[in-house]
Formats: structure tokens, sequence, C-alpha cells
């Protein structure tokens, strides 16, 4: 037949396929920066994670909790009251809670000593290096206003906090080389070879504020303007200095993911703010907040012999906690 006397004899053939097969290999070894990465639905940086990929939710939570009811504590231990809403810059004393505001690709579990379950990123990949970690974005993410949470956001956002943000947090991320939105819906962090073993999860936790709002708005300045995020809670109602209430949102996009499911129970969060430690204790006593943390053991041991504790009114608590001293 004219095709077998024009064809290529057998040997060669084997051999342009085999040299062909190693061309694709190599190329896509070279060319393939999470090469041998594995797509998870969480990182850890020691073992394995404690929940599977179709977990519901945590252990430690209760998912059928019921909602509603106001929880309220005082700002803070250090008698300052607040200035500003911004609590990542160095300027300014920023008022408690506004964590609350934001979400981040990964969210912690705090029954684990170092692991990490998706948020905004539904997933995540690792190079076996370490050298790079890609987050892959939910489509449902959204800010409060309405308005989508992709990519440029979280590129915006390590910016924003390495370059304008608090010295300690950009001390965090001196490790991170680049970080690039690779589409719409795809992040990925290039580090040095110096890197912690834990900068993964820093980049995973860190808060994603929107581009948009900050395009306007300057990051570097303190303010009592409420600013926009994605997370479960807003700020209904503050007086600078006294107290300020967060609101959660009904319309939270995030609310049945099962890093969430039993959390953020309470409809309000109020922290209020003394400026004298007296008037705050009697305060406590008086009922008129509900959480106080004490940080001094002779105060524990001396200062809560008190009516109220001995009635059963104000419950006195030792939480449990593992971890070394």
């Amino acid at each position: 037949m004219r095709f077998a006397r024009t064809s290529p004899p057998l040997t060669l053939v084997r051999t342009t396929i085999f040299a062909a097969l190693m061309a694709l290999f190599l190329t896509h070894l070279v060319h393939s920066p999470a090469a041998a990465a594995e797509r998870r639905h969480g990182l850890s940086t020691f073992g394995e994670l404690k929940y599977p990929a179709d977990f519901t939710n945590f252990d430690y939570v209760n998912p059928d909790a019921p909602k509603g009811g106001r929880l309220s504590m005082i700002g803070t231990a250090g008698l300052i009251t607040f200035n500003s809403l911004n609590g990542f810059i160095l300027k300014g004393d920023a008022a408690q809670g506004l964590g609350y505001l934001f979400d981040a690709l990964m969210t912690p579990a705090q029954d684990e000593p170092d692991s990490m379950y998706g948020l905004v990123a539904h997933s995540v990949e690792l190079s076996d290096d370490r050298r790079t970690v890609t987050f892959y974005l939910r489509a449902e993410a959204k800010f409060a206003d309405g308005s989508p949470l992709r990519a440029e956001d979280v590129v915006n956002s390590f910016t924003l906090l390495k370059e304008k943000g608090h010295p300690r947090i950009a001390l965090q991320l001196r490790d991170v080389e680049k970080v690039e939105a690779l589409d719409s819906a795809t992040v990925r962090y290039h580090f040095t070879g110096n890197q912690t073993r834990d900068l993964p999860l820093i980049v995973a936790g860190l808060p994603i504020f929107s581009k948009a709002y900050y395009d306007k708005n300057d990051f570097s300045k303190t303010s009592l303007k409420t600013p926009l995020g994605s997370g479960p809670y807003t700020v209904a109602k503050m007086k600078q200095g006294r107290f300020i209430i967060f609101g959660r949102r009904e319309d939270y996009w995030a609310k049945d993911l099962p890093v969430n499911r039993g959390r953020f129970n309470f409809a309000e969060l109020r922290y209020e703010y003394f400026r004298d430690r007296t008037a705050e204790f009697e305060a406590l006593k008086a009922g008129a907040y509900d959480l106080r943390e004490e940080f001094t053991s002779k105060t524990w041991a001396k200062e809560y012999d008190i009516a109220q504790v001995r009635s059963g009114r104000l419950l006195r608590l030792t939480l449990p906690d593992a971890r070394p001293s």
C-alpha cells in the first residue's frame, strides 16, 4: 500500500511519541508552580485536618443554637476608649469587635492547634515546596452592600495591609514575594525561601476589604465611618468613647456554611468603655454588662467575694486551658 510505503519506520514512531510525551511532562513540571499540589478544603501546618471535606459543623458548636439576645462586655481592660473604626493601622485607638465586620479566605478551628477551613475560599492548593498557595473563591461571596467579593479585593487587601497597615502586620507579611489574581475567583500567593512554616495560614486569615470602598476612602487614616465588609456583623450604634454595638446581619452570605453553622448567635454585641476601674467594677455588680475577663490573680482572689457572686446572679468561672504556659 502507498500508505505503508510512505509511513516512517515503527522504531522512529515510538521514539518520536516518547520524546513528545517527555517534553509535555517536563513542560508541565516547569510551568506549573503548584505541581503535585492537592486541592483541599483546609490547611494544616502540622499533621492532618480533623474535619473531612463534607463536615457540617465544628464539634464545639451547637448547630441548632437559638438566635437572638445581646451580649455586653467591657471594651478593654486597659481603661482606654476608642476614636477609630480602623483597627488595622498604627494611628488611633480602635474599637473592639471590628473583626466581626470582615471575612477572610479561611477561618480557624478552635479545637485544632493549626488548622483552617474554607470561608471565602472553598478550596486551597499548597505546593509541595510551600512556595505558593492558591485559593479558589466562592462565587456567592459578597460584601454587605451586595457587591461581589472577588480576587482583586483579596489582592488589594494584602497590598493595603503590607504598605499602610500596622507595622506588626507588615512584619508578618515580609516573606510574601507577591500575590496575584489569576482570574476573578483565583488568588495565588508566592513566598520567598525564608518564609515561616505558618505563613500560608497567616495569609489565609487576613481580613478582606472592598477595593471599591478603599479606592474612595483612605485606608491609612483613622475614621469613625463604618467600613464596608462582608462579615457577620455591622456597626448598629455607637457613641465615641462610651460604647459600640454590633448588629448581626440577617443577610450574611456565609451564615449557613459549615464553618459558621452554630456561630454568631447573638443579635447584638455591645462593648462598654470605662475610664475608671472602680466605675467599671460597680457597673458589673449593677448588671450593666454581662461579661468581664479578669487577668489579675490578686483581684480574682479578693475582690469577687460580693453578694452577686454568692447569690449566683454573677457566675465566677475559670475556663479550662490546655495550652502550655
